[in-house]
């Protein structure tokens, strides 16, 4: 198992537990007390947990990046998603998309598909799909909803955009959560981004949620979606171990890219 991939499923531990001691990270990765040792010195060198006797104990949540920073990370296994869940729309079909990521890269994705609504709250997802020469016919129809904005945000937020989104009904919900746990379903960091997604859900027939491995078994600040809301999710090969496991056993469908 690659160090980064131990030190996520750590780190995951901490978000649900707050601590978590060097016996059960031995237990829980299958590792030896050695690897463990280095893995916790690691942790702490980063900066994003604190090493004390016995374990390790949890640094408060930092604010989750700007999507600016959240684009250039595994960026490889988020197009691999984005294509995945672009294959699995079928023309006629309206679509919500929320600002994520990897959603932002899904755009980019459905600007090459036809006859489909989609309707977002991204900046960056509305000008992927609406690329093109000016006065070129689109092959899909754009809806960006209004709201609220804020400087670098590159999304409409806010009641007003919660509101646009009771007007329409999906037939998917396709979203980029800040974690997926088996236990408490997706979730974000920002409330007002939560209350978005939330209300994108309620509207929509299925929820396909686009996560990468680092996304599983994580539970950020304020959870938006419970397991049973959830139709499908997709996520690359980078993900071993418990927590897709248990998404694996808790979802109606996993698709791993």
């Amino acid at each position: 198992m690659l160090q980064e991939t131990r030190l996520h499923r750590i780190r995951a531990l901490l978000t649900r537990l707050n601590q978590v001691s060097t016996e059960r990270i031995i237990r829980e990765l299958g590792v030896s007390r050695e690897t463990a040792r280095r893995d916790i010195i690691e942790l702490e060198a980063r900066g994003l947990a604190r090493r004390v006797h016995g374990g390790l104990v949890a640094i408060e949540t930092a604010a989750e990046p700007p999507l600016t920073e959240r684009r250039s990370t595994q960026t490889r296994e988020k197009r691999t998603i984005a294509r995945a869940a672009a294959q699995l729309l079928q023309p006629g079909q309206t679509l919500f998309l929320d600002a994520g990521s990897t959603t932002t890269l899904l755009a980019e994705e459905l600007h090459a598909l036809s006859g489909l609504t989609i309707v977002t709250n991204s900046l960056q997802a509305a000008l992927a799909l609406s690329a093109g020469e000016e006065d070129q016919p689109l092959n899909n129809q754009i809806i960006l909803l209004g709201g609220m904005m804020s400087a670098g945000a590159q999304q409409t937020r806010g009641e007003i955009t919660v509101g646009e989104i009771i007007r329409y009904r999906a037939d998917v919900a396709l979203l980029s959560p800040v974690g997926i746990e088996a236990g408490n379903g997706a979730s974000s960091f920002h409330p007002h981004e939560a209350a978005i997604a939330r209300a994108m859900v309620q509207q929509s027939a299925a929820c396909y949620l686009l996560a990468d491995y680092t996304k599983l078994g994580v539970v950020s600040r304020t959870v938006y979606a419970p397991p049973q809301a959830i139709s499908l999710l997709i996520t690359d090969s980078g993900g071993e171990g418990d927590a897709l496991e248990a998404l694996q056993q808790t979802l109606p469908e996993v698709m791993v890219v």
